[in-house]
């Protein structure tokens, strides 16, 4: 920050600590929230936008070149007149990053002048054109979109120190996307009855990025078409330098086929494994001293003094009226030798055994035992068995993941009328998630005493919720300046993540 923004930060700091300082409180009991008359008028000069951070992810894009690589890679249009195909990507992504979430939303920001003032365009496509540039994608188009996208994210990844590059892990899984229309082509009727579509997303857990995203119909299996999105993504890892990839998948995308291919490559892979009859037996036959207690690691760390639990209405009520509930007693983990039918080698299959109590209100019921099986190419002088577990629990994670980008980016939703033109809405809206991550990669560590504080200031960006990354970072109030051949962005108000925008905004800065 210069000097000007330094006393500007500090002084809107310093109001807003003396306004909440708990010991200056308001006598007399009267509510806080006074019954004061508020008067509107209008400015004839003044013109402000809610959503000023949209400024500098304009500049990042164009940083990475992001709007050229889709203008190079993605030819849809065969007249541009006055649009090309990175104004409409980029404008269903900012869509997203102002907090829209339908195309509806699209003709807020095209029909306030100031927004188009801070992204210096003269117009933005309306929901309606939006909507028909959607349709024009075909799966093609798709794998040049995504292509493009990759190219920007190349030059972001070669921005990072070099321990970013020790490891790239590739989470895969699919998820539902429900919709009440009847007319919408591809969509299908999933195994729980939800009609609508089965998305594959393939993300990069280190950073969370979205690196593939393919729209599929409701009934196709999780794994259909896994194999050949996870090649892409691999090559694009070992194009940026990746020293180590690992891919995790739960037990639908235990593609043996490909296992083999995978493993001359030099990739690691954990993958779930359907319990099946055959590996039960060999989990059965195995001694008994092979057989170790599972100890999990504790979720977190008290602090401080432990707190009193609060009674468990569920378990009451389950006791009560005498459900019948299964209740995890104890896990042992062991491993063995396996090979798949469709493989040519062995490899390391770890066995979880779960000892489950079923019980019945107070009584219990005849004990179960479920064996859960993870296949893995890692040798176990890097990983225990105990380890794999929890290298394949950490899978878990994606859920987060998908949860953000069906309720935070709404990315996940299917607002236009065929499979592959709300693939299209799916991945030029989930963009938005893949610029947060890059906002937050591309701010500076300092090399001096602050480098611990901007790495975890890092971190932190990084593992925001969407909503709250937007409302810190782009949700902030501006007057919009235009003087000379410059559009100036004036703050108007203060929150306290603003000394972490301007640190990008630094770094941004030709």
């Amino acid at each position: 920050m210069n000097a000007i923004f330094r006393s500007w930060y500090r002084a809107g700091k310093s109001r807003i600590e003396r306004r909440l300082n708990p010991s200056k409180r308001a006598s007399g009991g009267r509510p806080v929230l006074s019954s004061r008359s508020v008067d509107y008028g209008v400015s004839h000069r003044d013109r402000a936008i809610v959503h000023g951070g949209i400024g500098v992810f304009h500049t990042l894009v164009h940083r990475v070149g992001l709007p050229q690589a889709i203008d190079e890679r993605l030819h849809l249009l065969k007249v541009h007149l006055p649009y090309c195909e990175s104004d409409h990507v980029l404008n269903l992504a900012y869509n997203a990053l102002c907090q829209g979430t339908c195309l509806q939303d699209i003709d807020l920001r095209r029909r306030d002048e100031a927004f188009l003032d801070a992204l210096g365009a003269r117009r933005l496509p309306d929901p309606t054109t939006a909507g028909d540039f959607c349709r024009r994608f075909a799966r093609s188009h798709l794998d040049a979109l995504h292509d493009a996208i990759d190219e920007a994210r190349l030059k972001v990844w070669a921005e990072q120190p070099d321990s970013f590059f020790d490891r790239a892990t590739l989470d895969m899984d699919g998820t539902l996307v429900a919709t009440t229309g009847s007319c919408k082509a591809g969509m299908d009727i999933a195994y729980d009855g939800t009609w609508g579509y089965h998305p594959l997303v393939v993300s990069l857990a280190e950073t969370g990025e979205v690196l593939r995203l393919v729209n599929r119909p409701g009934n196709r299996p999780s794994h259909e078409g896994a194999a050949a999105q996870v090649d892409r993504a691999l090559v694009l890892c070992i194009r940026a330098g990746f020293r180590r990839v690992v891919l995790r998948g739960d037990t639908d995308f235990s593609q043996t086929e490909h296992l083999d291919r995978w493993d001359v490559l030099g990739v690691e892979f954990v993958f779930g494994y359907d319990a099946r009859t055959n590996l039960e037996d060999l989990a059965e036959a195995l001694p008994v001293q092979d057989w170790k207690p599972l100890r999990r690691p504790d979720r977190y760390a008290v602090r401080t003094s432990p707190r009193a639990r609060p009674e468990k209405v569920k378990d009451r009520i389950v006791r009560e009226r005498k459900f019948d509930v299964l209740r995890l007693q104890s896990e042992e983990v062991a491993e063995f030798e396996y090979r798949p039918t469709a493989c040519s080698k062995a490899y390391r299959m770890v066995a979880i055994r779960k000892h489950i109590s079923k019980e019945k209100g107070e009584d219990k019921l005849v004990p179960e035992i479920r064996y859960f099986f993870y296949i893995t190419n890692i040798a176990d002088k890097a990983l225990s068995a105990e380890e794999v577990v929890f290298e394949a629990n950490d899978r878990c994670d994606q859920e987060n993941l998908l949860a953000q980008l069906h309720g935070g980016v709404r990315a996940l939703s299917a607002p236009v009328n065929t499979l592959e033109s709300n693939g299209a809405w799916m991945a030029m809206t989930a963009l938005a998630w893949t610029l947060k991550a890059w906002w937050a990669l591309l701010l500076p560590v300092s090399p001096g005493r602050w480098r611990d504080t901007h790495r975890e200031e890092k971190r932190r960006v990084l593992r925001m919720e969407f909503k709250a990354f937007a409302h810190a970072f782009v949700a902030i109030p501006c007057r919009v300046v235009r003087t000379g051949r410059r559009i100036v962005l004036r703050l108007l108000g203060w929150n306290p993540h603003l000394k972490t925008f301007f640190r990008l905004l630094a770094e941004l800065r030709p």
